[in-house]
């Protein structure tokens, strides 16, 4: 029987600026009032300049390795949308910094679902024969977002967060039991940045300065976010046996997003992980980052049945079941 990927270590890292709701008031149309109302967030961090994705993963995967007591992996996996540059993968030179030269590294691109989608792939590395893996969530979204957008730069946080996986038994906590993963690219367009790839670069044809800018509509994605993650995480609650879900965390993009899903999953307001007021939607970021809040709370006891659950652009949606370890983890630094 091949060995399962046991969750043995958490770190989650953010910024150290921090653009709260009222700041954003002072240079845009919008108030504290209408984000908190469409979304749930007050603050947000974002990079200085000169600061990249590869910086947050390095500091988020340092911490994850001390976590985790160890200091050497098989396989690094990063899951962003905002590498540091469009070539080379980003992941080769946070393995290096990390001490971690010479393996595996590699990224992995699915938006907001790409942290449940690099778990896949490090599971499925393990049970191939690697001993241990670290998964790293981190993206800097306030790169790519237009500045003078009401609607994206008052949802969108930068930050970073990582998971040690080692080989170990299915019956042990922390094992990653069962997963489910999916797509639809007819809906490419609803979450996308128009140009920057081969589509708009072999037209010939500059493009116009907005389309370098991140750009979402937002109803639709609303509304697949909610029925898509529904039915995933419904789909691996199945397929491990269980009856309930003690705690679902799930991609922080929108409160009311959140709300709806755990509604559909006929859970309680305790039962959602919601830590997207502090940090709004850090994209890959958004699922280990709201772990290790939730674990420095004290709102994730060991033990508990434990969904993990996605959606973004691709269209892209996951989820995975665990039942949370005991785990040492510090609390990502918080900046006012």
């Amino acid at each position: 029987m091949s060995p399962a990927a046991v969750v043995s270590g958490l770190g989650a890292w953010l910024p150290e600026r921090t653009v709260d709701n009222h700041q954003l008031s002072t240079v845009l149309d919008t108030s504290d009032e209408w984000i908190r109302t469409r979304t749930g967030i007050g603050l947000r961090h974002i990079v200085a300049p000169g600061e990249s994705t590869s910086d947050l993963a390095v500091a988020a995967g340092r911490r994850a390795l001390e976590s985790a007591g160890t200091t050497r992996v098989s396989a690094v996996v990063l899951a962003t949308s905002t590498p540091d540059h469009s070539c080379p993968a980003t992941a080769p030179d946070v393995a290096s910094r990390l001490g971690l030269g010479g393996i595996a590294a590699f990224d992995v691109a699915a938006v907001c679902t790409g942290f449940v989608y690099a778990l896949r792939v490090g599971a499925g590395l393990i049970a191939t024969g690697a001993d241990s893996v670290l998964v790293i969530g981190a993206d800097t979204f306030s790169t790519i977002l237009d500045p003078e957008d009401r609607t994206t730069r008052a949802i969108f946080g930068d930050g970073a967060g990582a998971v040690v996986l080692r080989a170990g038994a299915a019956d042990e906590p922390g094992a990653l039991l069962g997963f489910d993963l999916g797509s639809d690219g007819t809906g490419a367009d609803l979450i996308t940045v128009p140009a920057g790839g081969s589509r708009q670069r072999s037209t010939g044809v500059p493009a116009a300065e907005r389309e370098h800018y991140f750009a979402m509509a937002g109803k639709p994605v609303f509304r697949h976010a909610v029925l898509r993650m529904s039915e995933s995480t419904l789909a691996v609650r199945s397929a491990v046996g269980w009856t309930g879900v003690d705690r679902l965390v799930a991609h922080q993009a929108n409160a009311r997003i959140l709300a709806a899903v755990g509604e559909q999953l006929a859970l309680t307001e305790e039962q959602v992980v919601l830590n997207l007021d502090r940090v709004g939607n850090t994209v890959a970021a958004s699922i280990p980052l709201a772990l290790a809040d939730a674990v420095v709370d004290g709102v994730l006891p060991p033990g508990a049945r434990t969904m993990l659950c996605g959606f973004g652009g691709g269209l892209t949606w996951g989820s995975a079941a665990l039942l949370w370890p005991d785990l040492a983890v510090q609390a990502p630094p918080r900046h006012r």
